[in-house]
């Protein structure tokens, strides 16, 4: 297990009875899992030492020689934050961060897998799995799956909201394929949003739905940019390294950007930003499942090449 997530691992183990939002199996709420150059934690919404209650996901991971985790310490990346639609934001937040609240089970499947369950929530009436499952080399894949069993989502539709809070890059921005341009073909933007909730959402070039949002100009979700993407995955830089975010095509993916949702850096000299997305399920059936497929991939920077490699390779897997 390398430096920078056995300190993690032991920080926890020493901090004491955990705050539980709902025990896994066997007692368990998380687990490290680790292929030859990646080694994560993964764990529900139970929060323990300097690692908080509600983050959900993937706690930490490393590479072989490194000391920092590229997600906040605080939070976690892959972070399974809120469902939304047409209604507004309650004052409390404990529905709109209704993943986060109710009570979520940890499954230990291998050592390079687990899953996470989460019952139908009590308002939303969402029932929900989550898998992630490292593989060699330094590979985080994840699927969800989802399936509403109530018929409260107004507007039509819902949407399902991941966050990944980053821990204080130097280049904060997310990079994708603007509309258009293709694999072979590439044509790159950049996005880093100048305030949390302005232009932060990025559809699809071929994403048509119009849907009806709450007025909340502070919602990542509702502030659409003009930006279009071409591909569904996007990366990001922490330093040496990159973060590649992929997804199977087909579902309704939207790219999302905040440059200070995970809060201040620990030297309180700036802010940590949120590397997110979301799935868009319109005109929704109550009993039906939805979800959608992806992969992390975490290793040295190679260049734009190396990244669009990463994505062909995956989209060639079977």
């Amino acid at each position: 297990m390398t430096a920078g997530v056995t300190a993690c691992v032991l920080a926890v183990l020493a901090a004491g009875p955990f705050a539980h939002h709902g025990e896994g199996a066997d007692g368990m709420d998380f687990g490290a899992f680790k292929v030859s150059r990646l080694t994560c934690v993964i764990g529900n919404n139970a929060g323990k030492g300097e690692h908080l209650g509600g983050y959900n996901g993937v706690f930490a991971m490393a590479r072989p020689g490194e000391d920092d985790s590229p997600f906040v310490p605080f939070y976690a990346g892959l972070n399974l934050e809120h469902y939304f639609d047409a209604s507004p934001r309650n004052p409390d937040n404990s529905i709109f961060f209704e993943p986060r609240h109710a009570a979520m089970g940890f499954r230990r499947l291998s050592d390079t897998a687990a899953e996470l369950y989460q019952a139908p929530t009590p308002h939303f009436g969402m029932e929900s799995w989550t898998r992630f499952e490292l593989k060699e080399p330094y590979y985080v894949d994840f699927s969800f799956r989802c399936k509403p069993t109530k018929d409260v989502f107004e507007g039509g539709y819902f949407g399902v909201f991941w966050a990944s809070y980053i821990n204080a890059p130097i280049d904060k921005s997310i990079y994708f394929l603007s509309g258009g341009a293709t694999l072979a073909e590439p044509r790159w933007l950049q996005l880093c949003t100048q305030q949390h909730g302005r232009d932060s959402t990025v559809r699809a070039a071929t994403d048509e739905h119009e849907l009806p949002f709450p007025d909340e100009a502070t919602t990542l979700f509702n502030g659409l940019s003009p930006l279009r993407y071409g591909e569904p995955f996007f990366y990001g830089r922490f330093r040496d390294s990159v973060l590649i975010y992929i997804f199977e095509p087909g579902p309704c993916i939207r790219l999302a950007h905040s440059p200070s949702g995970g809060g201040s850096t620990a030297a309180g000299d700036d802010t940590n930003p949120a590397w997110d997305f979301q799935l868009i399920v319109p005109d929704y059936e109550v009993g039906q499942e939805y979800g959608l497929r992806g992969r992390l991939v975490y290793k040295p920077w190679e260049g734009r090449e190396d990244v669009l490699r990463e994505v062909a390779k995956y989209r060639d897997e079977p």
